[in-house]
């Protein structure tokens, strides 16, 4: 049976609640979640949530591979709320600025969290109520004045009779992405947005109700909406899978006869630089999905090897734009020729969405030239969080006969091929992705240069030692520069993947013909070696 999408995130769920009940819907640390079952849990939070916040606006999700990271996201949808996804591995800045730019109404946090929860509610000015379904009682630290919820109180509510459907203009979800001003920018995604997303992937790929889906992104991570919301449309169960287990994830693919895989593509560089993508040796798989950043042809030549079975595509698109709007289906025999730079074409547009290539300006570059990828459609969000100036920014204004097109700008520099598909050739501005996640080098020099003796600093991407891969590589300038203390007070505001790999020290950084900092030069250094990293 094909999956069922409607105009809301939390339609498909809904629908296969009814339509395959006895079915599973989630296999989390050995224990199986039917959808009746899945959708009774769903049903009672959704009511604590609204008796805690009111009919809460906006409900922060606070877990990792828990059911609170599940059910909590379709309780927030059930409610009629915005889910806005926390992470308990994020420093306790992070998530208080999140958090309170979001306006929560409400914290749903899982048992493992309660311990950073405390922290980051003694932090908070104005902190939210606060639902904790998975604990019997309320952890110490949290201030007197916030209304909690504990297991008890929420099981006796009575469950929410039918699901609340907002206006599809509304928000469904509020991720925070590396912003350039040093603070994470809001990226509204409406249930239009995500209805068209899931729609469209439905029809291209018909997955049914005997598709088994893993999950391999953090929930602050836009991919991780494509395996549960595509999954629980289909009527098909997803299988989480935690951090360790991605960095070798062959075993539990065949353990767990995966058959829907999408992750970056740093996880089949890794696995292919490991020698571990034998042919033939992921039988189950259907479908091998790669989104998030470039696509190595190595790595997608080893995988589809791997996975002979299966039909292997390269998917592009920002967090703007909904998860993934173009697509590549990758062929062994003429994809790596239509490759430029090693990188796998990001392809075609999916239906309703269009791609312009644009200079500066905002006008049209010739064919077969280098251009910004901008993009127009329903999956395009309307702007950023709470912030018109820079969502002005954020979009070239074209006329098309009598109406104008808002086109929003990647970033991204493409260029359009004969046969009608696109190629990634690189970045724009300073902005790069690491392991999937979007990052403005600018927020990590804004937070350097919050470090005790650094005067200044200049955060690049250079090649990892894993083909594809891309790390960063901090150089600061300054007295007394301590560089343990500089990596720890990092640490303590901004999450892991945003802190460089590796630190130097430079007196005086080379400077360009207009006076500006020589950014090529210091990349070339630290690729050479010539500027030694500092021993950590």
């Amino acid at each position: 049976m094909q999956a069922t999408v409607s105009h809301f995130l939390h339609s498909g769920f809904h629908s296969s609640a009814q339509r395959h009940p006895g079915r599973p819907a989630l296999l989390l640390d050995g224990r199986s979640w039917t959808y009746r079952e899945l959708d009774g849990v769903v049903r009672v939070w959704a009511a604590a949530l609204i008796k805690a916040g009111k009919r809460p606006k906006r409900v922060g999700i606070l877990g990792h591979r828990s059911l609170v990271t599940y059910a909590g996201f379709l309780a927030a949808s059930y409610a009629g709320a915005t889910a806005v996804p926390l992470n308990k591995k994020y420093p306790v800045a992070r998530n208080k600025d999140i958090a309170e730019q979001a306006g929560l109404d409400v914290i749903l946090a899982d048992h493992g969290s309660t311990g950073r929860l405390a922290e980051l509610l003694r932090e908070m000015t104005d902190a939210p109520a606060v639902l904790l379904p998975e604990s019997a009682e309320a952890p110490p630290g949290i201030p007197a004045a916030v209304p909690v919820v504990t297991r008890e109180g929420v099981e006796g509510c009575t469950p929410l009779a039918d699901p609340v459907f907002p206006d599809t203009e509304d928000a469904a979800y509020l991720l925070f992405t590396s912003g350039s001003t040093g603070r994470p920018k809001g990226v509204p995604v409406s249930h239009a947005n995500v209805a068209w997303f899931l729609r469209v992937n439905a029809e291209r790929y018909g997955f049914t109700e005997y598709d088994r889906f893993t999950h391999t992104a953090d929930q602050t991570f836009d991919l991780s909406i494509f395996d549960p919301f595509m999954a629980w449309a289909s009527g098909a169960c997803l299988v989480p899978m935690d951090s360790h287990q991605l960095l070798s994830p062959l075993g539990f693919i065949r353990e767990h006869g995966i058959t829907v895989w999408l992750s970056v593509p740093s996880v089949a560089a890794l696995q292919a630089r490991r020698g571990l993508l034998e042919p033939g040796s992921l039988p189950s798989l259907r479908w091998s999905l790669f989104c998030g950043e470039a696509l190595p042809v190595p790595a997608a030549r080893a995988w589809q090897e791997a996975a002979s079975g299966s039909v292997l595509e390269n998917l592009y698109g920002p967090t703007e734009a909904t998860v993934a709007c173009l697509v590549h289906r990758w062929d062994p025999r003429t994809s790596p020729e239509r490759s430029v730079n090693g990188i796998a074409p990001i392809g075609a547009p999916y239906p309703g969405m269009e791609v312009a290539l644009l200079a500066e300006d905002g006008t049209p570059v010739p064919d077969g030239e280098t251009g910004e990828l901008c993009l127009y459609g329903p999956q395009v969000f309307a702007g950023y969080w709470k912030a018109p100036e820079q969502t002005a920014r954020a979009f070239h204004t074209t006329q098309h006969g009598d109406e104008p097109r808002r086109w929003y700008r990647t970033g991204d520099l493409g260029r359009r091929g004969d046969d009608g598909e696109y190629v990634y050739i690189g970045r724009l501005d300073t902005q790069v992705k690491i392991l999937g996640h979007r990052i403005e080098t600018g927020e990590v020099e804004a937070h350097l240069l919050q470090q005790e003796g650094v005067a200044q600093a200049v955060v690049l991407a250079v090649p990892g030692e894993e083909d594809g891969a891309t790390v960063l590589a901090a150089i600061v300038s300054g007295d007394g520069i301590d560089m343990h203390t500089v990596e720890k007070g990092l640490s303590q505001s901004l999450p892991p993947y945003m802190i460089p790999l590796t630190f130097h020290a430079l007196d005086d950084f080379p400077l360009n013909t207009n006076g500006k900092v020589d950014r090529t030069t210091l990349r070339d250094q630290v690729i050479s070696g010539e500027l030694e990293p500092f021993p950590l």
